[in-house]
C-alpha cells in the first residue's frame, strides 16, 4: 500500500478520515434539528418573525450556543477529512479551507450573541435594536462570515467536479450556492428568518452530499 493510499484512508492518522469526514456530514442535521426542536419547545418562540440566531437568548439560551459551536467544530473536523483526502488534488486547499472558514464564523456566532429584538425573549423589543451591541456585530459577522465561505467553496467544489468530468456534481454544487444567494439575500425583511432556515438546509445540504461524495471515495 502506498503512502499516499495510507494518508487518504486516514489509517496512519490519530482520526481515521472518514471519521473527520463525518463531522461535515453531521454539521446540517445538527444544528437544523437542534435548532427546529427548539422552535416547537420554547413557549413564544415564532419563527415567521424570529430568526434562530435568537435562541441563543433566555432561559435556555445555552442550548443554542452550545449548537452554534458544536456545530462549528464538526464543520473544522469536516474540512480536516477534506484536506487530507483531497490534499494534492482540484480543491484540496482551498475547498477545506472555505469549510474551515465556516466551522469558525459558526463559533464566533455562538459566543458572541445576538441582541434581543422581534419580541425575543419575552419582554424584548418587537422590531429591530436601534443600536447594535459589540457582540451582536460579531454574532453578524461570524455568520456572513460563515455562510460566504460555504458559497464559495460550492464553486471551488465545481471546479473539481467538472476537472473530474463529474459535471452533476458541479452543476448540483453551482445551484447551490445560486440557490443560497438568491434565498438569503432575497429582498423582502419580513421573510428573512424563515429563508435564513431555508438558505441553510440548501448549504448544509451540499455539505453533507459532499462529505458523502468524499468519504465514498476514500481507499
Amino acid at each position: 500500500m502506498t503512502t499516499a493510499t495510507l494518508t487518504n484512508a486516514g489509517t496512519n492518522r490519530g482520526v481515521p478520515t472518514a471519521t473527520l469526514l463525518a463531522g461535515g456530514i453531521a454539521v446540517g442535521p445538527l444544528f437544523l434539528g437542534l435548532s427546529l426542536a427548539q422552535v416547537f419547545t420554547r413557549d413564544g418562540f415564532d419563527l415567521s418573525r424570529q430568526p434562530l440566531s435568537l435562541l441563543s437568548l433566555g432561559e435556555y439560551g445555552w442550548i443554542q450556543i452550545a449548537n452554534f459551536v458544536l456545530s462549528g467544530l464538526l464543520a473544522l473536523a469536516g474540512a480536516a477529512g477534506l484536506r487530507r483526502a483531497l490534499r494534492g488534488g482540484p480543491a484540496g486547499t482551498w475547498g477545506p479551507a472555505l469549510v474551515a472558514v465556516y466551522g469558525v464564523g459558526s463559533i464566533v456566532a455562538g459566543v458572541l450573541r445576538a441582541d434581543p429584538s422581534m419580541g425575543w425573549p419575552v419582554g424584548a423589543p418587537e422590531g429591530s435594536p436601534e443600536t447594535m451591541s459589540w457582540h451582536s456585530v460579531g454574532h453578524g459577522v461570524g455568520a456572513m462570515l460563515g455562510f460566504g465561505a460555504l458559497m464559495i467553496a460550492c464553486l471551488v467544489f465545481a471546479r473539481r467536479f467538472l476537472r473530474r468530468g463529474e459535471r452533476g456534481w458541479a452543476l448540483f454544487s453551482v445551484l447551490s450556492a445560486l440557490a443560497t444567494m438568491a434565498i438569503m439575500w432575497w429582498p423582502d425583511q419580513d421573510s428573512m428568518s424563515i429563508r435564513l432556515v431555508v438558505g441553510s438546509v440548501v448549504i448544509f445540504g451540499w455539505l453533507s452530499a459532499v462529505s458523502v461524495r468524499v468519504r465514498g471515495n476514500l481507499s
